[in-house]
């Protein structure tokens, strides 16, 4: 963990000695989130993540964008016929390589690593139901105003298994699977154009 830290800081350090413009702000929006793979039967879940972004321009058209949010994600679980909302609750640093066009729209894709923060199962028989870390990528597109404020809709696809567990006749061979709308403010701080 120190040392994924560490290279964050890092990474961080030396784009930002790169760019040619800075800005940072908050950011929130809806998740509806999934699970795909493995035999788990279920329906996507509303959830919501919050949090604040740094954004490193470097030219005209290209931006590294880090991410902390908190995010909650899950799934309503077909169990014996009910539908129970499992819940898992993350903190992500997604980290989005962003092309932007001169109107203010952009694609971007990139890494995101998540923290579980706390789990709510009903009724829980599983044990270990997800994992402390989720690795996963992520892809959207949006726009953004001259003056930051933007709006954007991101699928984060999972790369690592939710949980490592057990029985229950669930194969835990299942990864996240989460579409994200979100509303954000890039406040401009530094520009060197």
């Amino acid at each position: 963990m120190k040392k994924l830290a560490i290279t964050l800081m890092l990474a961080a350090i030396s784009t930002f000695s790169m760019a040619q413009s800075f800005s940072f702000g908050p950011k929130a929006g809806l998740n509806l989130s999934n699970y795909t793979g493995g035999n788990i039967e279920s329906d996507a879940k509303v959830g919501y993540h919050v949090g604040g972004l740094l954004n490193f321009g470097i030219g005209n058209h290209f931006a590294i964008q880090p991410e902390v949010l908190f995010s909650t994600q899950g799934a309503k679980v077909d169990r014996q016929g009910s539908k129970d909302d499992f819940k898992v609750s993350y903190v992500t640093i997604p980290v989005m390589f962003r092309l932007k066009t001169t109107g203010g729209f952009y694609v971007e894709a990139g890494p995101q690593v998540g923290f579980r923060t706390s789990t709510d199962i009903p009724n829980q028989t599983i044990d270990n139901f997800a994992n402390n870390l989720d690795l996963s990528l992520g892809g959207g597109i949006g726009y953004q105003s001259n003056i930051g404020l933007g709006i954007g809709v991101r699928y984060i696809a999972g790369l690592s298994k939710v949980g490592n567990f057990s029985g229950n006749n669930i194969d835990p061979d299942f990864k996240n699977s989460v579409i994200q709308a979100s509303i954000f403010w890039a406040i401009p701080a530094v520009s060197k154009r």
